[in-house]
């Protein structure tokens, strides 16, 4: 049933010339039919090159957002309505307008998960691989770091030179992992490397052998030179690098991380939305506009 469905998906996208974008924290079913597959801002850069002025993106609205405000010419169209990120949207404007009056002198950088209204107050956007860098090239001593805690602890430990005003904000799924968690993961197996997510705790990551983007640590697990690994991220990952990698044995950190707005986008969505439904993503000009000035001045520094 699962292969004559994606058949079905297939012959649709080809007949209506629409492009299927799928974050890899999908099911490995949706990877399989999908024309890119990557991280949130890999898509949304993807998605300018591909010919077909329809795309369906398997994964959650700010990613859909930011297909569009890349690709404004575009349709874009969430695949499942339903699907949103707890650390996108767990902060309005106006609060970080607030941050920004009593620190008069930071620059706002934001993580690339944020709503596209975020992004218009925003200085500068940033990636879990680039916001290092970034951060180190930003014109300014002192920083705003939204929305995520974690992955703004981990940038600032890597830039003591700066300061660094954090929010108690970021990924719900990644910061339940405790450190008892990794703990004892590593004792159940003490030959395996421990690979996490920035997004995870601070005392979670000061245990790891690796740290960094969600393609960061596929290619780490994919070219060191181990035969097990624990993954720190969305369980799905593990479930993908057992059929990278057949040979190697991947462990889960956490029966924790698992994404429920990641697990709701099916096969069926898909094709429905092949067939006129979803959510077509719509943004005026001005949005578009003001919410692009963060991702271009990343593209600039990064």
């Amino acid at each position: 049933m699962i292969r004559e469905l994606q058949d079905k998906i297939s012959d649709l996208k080809r007949e209506k010339d629409i492009a299927i974008l799928a974050h890899s924290y999908e099911a490995e079913e949706i990877q399989e039919i999908a024309d890119v597959v990557g991280d949130s801002f890999l898509l949304s850069e993807s998605a300018r090159k591909l010919p077909q002025k329809t795309v369906i993106m398997a994964g959650v609205k700010f990613m859909a957002e930011t297909v569009k405000i890349l690709s404004p010419e575009k349709s874009v169209i969430l695949a499942n309505p339903a699907a949103g990120c707890p650390m996108a949207e767990q902060f309005e404007p106006f609060e970080i307008e607030q941050l920004k009056a009593m620190h008069p002198g930071a620059k706002v950088v934001a993580y690339i998960n944020t709503t596209a209204d975020l992004k218009c107050i925003a200085d500068v956007c940033v990636t879990s691989s680039s916001a290092v860098q970034i951060c180190k090239k930003i014109d300014a001593d002192e920083i705003i770091f939204i929305p995520d805690c974690n992955l703004g602890a981990f940038v600032a430990k890597m830039l003591p030179e700066k300061k660094f005003n954090l929010i108690h904000g970021g990924c719900p799924i990644h910061a339940a992992v405790s450190k008892s968690d990794a703990e004892d993961m590593k004792k159940l197996h003490p030959s395996a490397k421990l690979a996490v997510h920035p997004e995870c705790q601070p005392e979670v990551c000061a245990l790891a052998d690796y740290i960094g983007s969600t393609s960061g640590i596929v290619k780490y697990c994919k070219e060191t030179n181990a035969e097990e690994f624990i993954v720190g991220t969305e369980i799905s990952i593990a479930e993908h690098l057992q059929y990278i990698c057949p040979e190697k044995k991947f462990y889960i950190l956490s029966k924790k991380l698992i994404c429920p707005n990641m697990k709701i986008t099916t096969l069926t969505d898909i094709f429905r939305s092949l067939c006129g439904g979803g959510l077509t993503i719509e943004m005026s000009d001005e949005l578009i506009k003001n919410a692009g000035r963060c991702i271009n001045e990343m593209l600039v520094l990064g």
